[in-house]
């Protein structure tokens, strides 16, 4: 329908040129035609320039609209795939190189300096090189615009009024799933921060032909799914992406950047590069460590012992929360449950470590 209209429109305006040509462009026309054919006289040469002109134009319009609407479709589809910050930051250089053209140019273009034409190259260079400029620079303009709200919310006081924190989280913490119980009991603040590129690299996992592979990644979506239907936590999808970096963990980096906001991983070597390039980050094995039970020397505990240590006579027992305790003389109890003495406590990168001996051998002695 919309075809049929813009032909229609073409055609009136090819008529409306047929006919107020009739004088210049018709008469040498008719002429040639009148001595070629021995035609004396054409009546209504006018109503016939006209009539050319609408069906001439009408012709071409097809092909016109069709070439249009194909381009247009294709325009549709590359601008609908770009994020719209990144719409937003071309526009805004965009706009700026434009003011820039208009401020500069027009005291040249008045004083007969410049040529309408050049004015219109310069004018139109200036726009291109402002929203490639915008686009490469649009992580500092969400940055900008950060700070712009933050200053906006900060009361008399100084302090900022409803400002909100993003934590980002990465794809280890997702599969790992304990950020949904966490998030539960409402430790977590501010927004969660789910990349595109990090579902992109959930998705893959769960496509992947290994099996424990897919039920990881299973896992993570369905643990994202959770979080957005059954807790109450606001959760923000970025689109963004950084085309230049290619490693899922740089691109957390620079958008913890971006945002000023903080990564959740429970990734050792993500979290020794977010410390070196000053991001904040929150290790969720960190937390667990922390809010395990504090034992003291001297403490009596009651374990079983499973299997045996490492050195002779030991045994390893473990706590609800899966920290080992090494019992010297605990093989001779393998499969029993017995109280413990606690004699010194260990902490490894690897976690919390307690060493004890049975109760009952102390009171022998």
């Amino acid at each position: 329908m919309m075809k049929r209209w813009f032909q229609s429109f073409f055609a009136v305006i090819g008529g409306v040129l047929g006919y107020g040509w009739s004088d210049t462009v018709g008469r040498p026309f008719f002429n040639f035609i009148e001595t070629v054919f021995g035609v004396k006289e054409v009546v209504g040469q006018a109503y016939w320039l006209m009539l050319l002109g609408v069906v001439l134009f009408y012709t071409l319009s097809s092909w016109v609209v069709n070439y249009g609407f194909k381009w247009m479709e294709r325009g549709e589809e590359k601008v609908a795939h770009v994020p719209i910050t990144d719409l937003l930051a071309g526009t805004g250089g965009m706009s700026i190189g434009l003011m820039l053209a208009v401020m500069l140019l027009t005291p040249f273009g008045q004083a007969g300096l410049f040529s309408p034409f050049l004015h219109v190259i310069f004018t139109a260079m200036l726009g291109i090189v402002g929203f490639r400029l915008g686009y490469a620079k649009k992580e500092e303009f969400i940055v900008l615009l950060t700070k712009t709200r933050s200053s906006k919310e900060r009361g008399a006081s100084g302090e900022v009024k409803g400002f909100e924190e993003h934590k980002i989280l990465d794809t280890s913490v997702i599969i790992d799933g304990r950020i949904a119980d966490i998030c539960k009991t409402g430790f977590i603040e501010g927004t969660l921060v789910i990349p595109e590129f990090v579902l992109e690299e959930l998705q893959h996992i769960a496509d992947s032909s290994d099996l424990l592979k897919r039920n990881r990644g299973r896992r993570g979506l369905d643990i994202l799914n959770k979080i957005q239907k059954e807790l109450d936590v606001k959760v923000l999808i970025y689109e963004g992406d950084f085309e230049e970096i290619s490693e899922v963990d740089s691109k957390l980096v620079k958008l913890a950047k971006v945002l000023q906001g903080k990564v959740i991983t429970n990734d050792f070597n993500l979290n020794k590069v977010c410390e070196l390039q000053g991001v904040s980050v929150l290790n969720i094995n960190d937390l667990a460590n922390a809010v395990k039970p504090v034992v003291l020397p001297g403490e009596e505990i009651l374990v079983q012992v499973i299997k045996d240590g490492k050195e002779h006579g030991q045994g390893v027992a473990y706590l609800d929360d899966g920290t080992m305790i090494v019992v010297e003389g605990g093989r001779d109890f393998i499969g029993t449950t017995l109280d413990v003495l606690v004699t010194s406590v260990l902490q490894t990168s690897a976690g919390r470590m307690i060493f004890a001996k049975p109760k009952l051998l102390e009171k022998a002695l």
